[in-house]
C-alpha cells in the first residue's frame, strides 16, 4: 500500500513541477503582459495544487496534512485575485495588449 502511495505522490508531484515549468516557458515565450500574466496565473494554481496534493498524499491526514490544505485553499483564491489585481493595475496605467492586427500593419 504504502508503494501506490508514493506512487501517486510522485505522480502529482513531477505534473505539477512540469506544469511550473510550462507556465515558465510561455511567461518567456507570450509578447505582451497580459498575455504573460495568463501563463502565469493559470498554470501557477494548478501547479502548485498538483504539487500540494502529492505532498498531501506523502503526508496524509495529519497536521501536516491539514496545514498544506490550508496553503492549497489559499493558493486557489489569491492566485486569481493577485492576477486580476495586476491585470487591474495595467489597465490603470494604460497598458495596452498587443494585437495579431497591430503585428501586421507593422510589417507592411
Amino acid at each position: 500500500m504504502e508503494n501506490i502511495l508514493n506512487i501517486i505522490s510522485w505522480v502529482l508531484l513531477m505534473s505539477g513541477g512540469v506544469f511550473c515549468i510550462i507556465g515558465t516557458v510561455g511567461l518567456l515565450r507570450m509578447p505582451d503582459s497580459y498575455t504573460r500574466l495568463h501563463a502565469s496565473s493559470v498554470v501557477d494554481t494548478l501547479g502548485v495544487g498538483l504539487i500540494l496534493a502529492g505532498l498531501f498524499v506523502q503526508a496524509g491526514f495529519t497536521l501536516i496534512g491539514a496545514k498544506l490544505a490550508v496553503i492549497g485553499v489559499l493558493m486557489f483564491f489569491i492566485s486569481p485575485v493577485a492576477g486580476h489585481a495586476v491585470a487591474r493595475a495595467m489597465i490603470h496605467r494604460n497598458v495596452k495588449p498587443t494585437l495579431a492586427d497591430d503585428d501586421k500593419e507593422d510589417r507592411s
